[in-house]
């Protein structure tokens, strides 16, 4: 069978066009909290979804109305340890982090162990994403990239240095609020994509796959939104032709592009 007729098929279109909406604001926020240094953010965040989504499947509630709040103020008390408790960025990821994986794996254990559904989560099902769903990410896409636009002078100035930027009148606290519950809300939606488990590769790898050869700030957001677009198609695609699982190959596709770039900054420096 050939691509053009799989595009045939609803559910592989509707996990394409969601694919590529979470890809993009994947590999945008990825840029800027890779510079932040709080790259393991993603993967903090991601336990915290563990725990919610064990919660809302042991409420028989639609998960995603229990994560999406809990990993909300999970973002902001990460972002109040790090400024008011004198606790370190990495610090404050990994307390919040432990908590998330340990109230999971309790309800998890309260609720007779993992079930199908929240191993459906742990390894994502992009190819399962409902109508409703798609729709969700597009609107919550939109809504992230269009608030990152808007703030964009006032997140790159952070980004960079953040003491200057509080010297010139930007309100950095709203900023970095702002910054956090965007990572939260894209962590939240890439949970479908590639899953629980896999989310902060697709958070990292398009960013670091971007600095390899990107030769300033806005090329490095477009590089890693190419990457991260491609790895999420080309990801599906072959996971459907040789029937692997599909978030797994997504990552992987991610790392092979990231090889790419950085074997030819690699040989650039060389030669």
């Amino acid at each position: 069978m050939g691509f053009m007729e799989y595009l045939q098929y609803g559910f592989i279109q509707r996990a394409l066009i969601s694919g590529v909406f979470i890809a993009l604001i994947c590999s945008t926020l990825g840029v800027l909290i890779v510079l932040r240094r709080l790259s393991l953010i993603g993967d903090g965040l991601a336990h915290v979804t563990f725990g919610s989504v064990a919660l809302g499947l042991a409420l028989r509630i639609y998960p995603l109305f229990i994560t999406l709040p809990i990993v909300l103020v999970s973002s902001l008390a990460i972002l109040k340890m790090t400024q008011r408790a004198r606790v370190m960025g990495d610090a404050a990821i990994g307390v919040v982090s432990s908590i998330g994986i340990a109230g999971g794996v309790i309800l998890a254990s309260m609720a007779g162990g993992f079930n199908v559904d929240l191993f459906s989560y742990l390894f994502g099902n992009i190819l399962a994403i409902s109508r409703e769903e798609t729709i969700l990410s597009i609107i919550l896409s939109v809504i992230v990239v269009g608030v990152i636009l808007y703030y964009y002078h006032e997140i790159l100035s952070i980004t960079f240095d953040e003491e200057s930027a509080k010297a010139s009148g930007i309100k950095t606290d709203r900023i970095n609020k702002i910054l956090v519950i965007l990572t939260a809300v894209t962590v939240v939606l890439t949970m479908n994509v590639v899953g629980i488990m896999l989310i902060s590769a697709l958070l990292i790898l398009p960013a670091v796959t971007a600095f390899q050869i990107a030769r300033g700030f806005k090329s490095s957001l477009v590089i890693s939104a190419v990457t991260s677009v491609l790895s999420v198609i080309l990801g599906i695609f072959i996971s459907i032709a040789v029937n692997l699982p599909t978030g797994a190959t997504i990552v992987l596709t991610n790392f092979f592009f990231f090889t790419a770039a950085f074997l030819t900054r690699l040989g650039k420096d060389h030669f």
